[in-house]
């Protein structure tokens, strides 16, 4: 995934374990009609997965919920993210998925089939509009927001500051002109870090600077890529320009900390991140680094748009208490509940009221991550994004170390795009 992890799987054993997915029984559990959350309290067990911190931390929630609801009993199952992807295709091949998982946005469309649709009367209106079209697929909302994250630039306040920058700019122009005055007047190696596309879902992380100038994925009706546009080469010639004019390296520091290390001792000032950047920071630069971390919006042309991402809490067909499951979501994603998850792991809420308490509140840096979720997208809910995506980065990297124009790199990923599809 784009979020923090990714696991790639190929895009034809995921069409053949949706296509046995829509073609398994399973008793109770193979009804999708469900409409509705019946009245009451949740009862019975309600089996659920969930990764990383997440799933070590929703214990606690669910103790909670069990005083709530004292006939229900939630059993927590922790998946690690290496395995999950594989872990929910055969669950769901095999009809023996769990009641309720943690699904990351850009899985969505890949298990879509076995997903138990939204019910009515759920209500999601408070969250932000980005992070539930990731959750949306066909036109369906399939999951439910659960936490959110997006991408800003993080920037080095003191050095910005010797560099002549005390607040800093919101266009392009004044964007690029800040990375070279970084190097020029503050010392930086690098005034900022830019994916190269030696690194997988490189090209996902500029997907920013693509969709601020106007480019979009897909035509409006979402039957056709759209990569070889005048907008999408006009982003990738305003990415080049910082590689050929030696502003960023065609060779940054991939290794593990290597981001945060070059931030903390000023080489690369600049980087592209999400929330959980902020403590990886402060753990590599010390707590009183903090007051040395700005943040900024993407910068903008036609607009300021961000990458979405997150996880979202989806309900089986093939689940034995999907009612259960149903009134845990409901739990979940209760503002006051999502402030309880924020406070024990860090997790951004999709619940735009839970912002208004506390550190979410009152952060500086928090309130530029909720300011930019107000304005922030996800690639097409796809099965075919995977390859589009891997044949992007190889354009990409094409295009940065490889010398390829950025119009030749459009055209380029136009035809791998084109031959891959775009299925749904």
């Amino acid at each position: 995934m784009f979020e923090k992890k990714r696991v790639a799987v190929a895009a034809g054993a995921i069409v053949v374990a949706l296509t046995m997915a829509g073609c398994a029984s399973g008793g109770s559990g193979s009804d999708p009609s469900q409409t509705a959350v019946s009245s009451g309290k949740a009862s019975g067990t309600i089996k659920v997965w969930a990764q990383g911190a997440e799933a070590e931390k929703l214990g606690e929630l669910a103790k909670s919920f069990e005083k709530e609801n004292p006939q229900a009993k939630v059993e927590i199952t922790a998946i690690p993210w290496g395995a999950a992807h594989q872990k929910y295709q055969t669950a769901i091949a095999g009809g023996s998925t769990p009641d309720l998982a943690q699904m990351g946005t850009t899985w969505m469309s890949d298990f879509a089939a076995g997903f138990e649709k939204v019910p009515a009367g759920l209500d999601t209106s408070g969250m932000f509009d980005g992070a539930k079209s990731a959750a949306t697929v066909g036109g369906t909302a399939v999951g439910v927001p659960w936490y959110v994250d997006t991408r800003v630039v993080y920037y080095r306040k003191d050095l910005a500051a010797k560099a002549g920058y005390e607040t800093p700019p919101t266009t392009w122009s004044g964007f690029q002109e800040m990375a070279k005055a970084m190097q020029t007047k503050a010392g930086a190696t690098h005034g900022i870090l830019l994916p190269t596309g030696a690194v997988q879902d490189d090209f996902q992380g500029l997907l920013p600077f693509a969709w601020s100038n106007g480019a979009e994925l897909t035509n409006s009706s979402g039957s056709k890529w759209t990569f070889d546009t005048p907008a999408m080469v006009s982003a990738l010639q305003y990415i080049n320009s910082f590689f050929t004019d030696g502003i960023a390296s065609k060779d940054p520091n991939t290794a593990t900390g290597g981001t945060e290390a070059d931030f903390v001792s000023g080489k690369v000032p600049m980087f592209i991140g999400g929330p959980w950047e902020t403590g990886s920071l402060v753990t590599a630069g010390g707590a009183a680094f903090k007051d040395k971390i700005g943040v900024m919006m993407i910068p903008k042309q036609k607009s300021s748009t961000s990458f979405v991402g997150g996880a979202d809490l989806t309900v089986f067909k093939n689940g034995a208490n999907r009612d259960g499951a149903w009134k845990f979501v409901q739990y979940l994603i209760r503002p006051d509940v999502q402030i309880q998850f924020y406070k024990l792991i860090g997790d951004l809420p999709s619940q735009k009221a839970a912002w208004n308490e506390g550190d979410l509140k009152s952060d500086p840096l928090l309130q530029t991550f909720k300011a930019q979720l107000e304005n922030a997208k996800t690639p097409p809910a796809t099965t075919s994004w995977t390859q589009v995506s891997a044949a992007a980065d190889q354009e990409l990297e094409k295009m940065v170390r490889g010398g390829e124009s950025p119009q030749q790199a459009a055209k380029a990923l136009q035809s791998a795009a084109d031959g891959v599809g775009l299925s749904k």
